[in-house]
């Protein structure tokens, strides 16, 4: 019988590097660039279970698909645990597309909008507040 592990997202960007950075410095993200020295063609950025790539496209802008969709496009859902607590640390330093709040479906969640222009939304599961 099969089973999968995981599943990284992968997001073509121009700056491999810059992008490292800021996943650093705002989201406590480790960085893996390839090669050894800039320009970097590629990477992997990690933090505890979770796994972004990033692939160089020299000149690549992603287009803003956020408000062609109601309720926003994401390009990564993160399920973690303490999103309230995640939410607080970083809410001032990152931009904030939704601010945390309660789902009709159960979940806390809020989405942050990267500096390449990708939706990642971090979700907790919290039953009891």
């Amino acid at each position: 019988m099969s089973t999968l592990g995981s599943v990284a997202p992968c997001f073509p960007v121009s700056d491999v590097g810059k992008t490292i950075r800021w996943y650093q410095e705002y989201l406590g993200f480790t960085g893996y660039p390839f090669p050894e020295h800039e320009p970097y063609v590629f990477g992997i950025m990690a933090r505890d279970n979770i796994e972004i790539m990033l692939q160089r496209i020299q000149g690549y802008e992603k287009p803003d698909l956020y408000s062609t969709r109601r309720g926003g496009v994401w390009n990564a859902y993160i399920r973690m645990k303490g999103v309230k607590e995640f939410y607080n640390e970083i809410r001032d330093r990152v931009e904030i597309l939704m601010p945390l709040k309660k789902q009709p479906y159960g979940d806390w969640e809020f989405e942050v909008k990267d500096p390449n222009g990708y939706v990642l939304v971090f979700s907790e599961l919290i039953r009891a507040d």
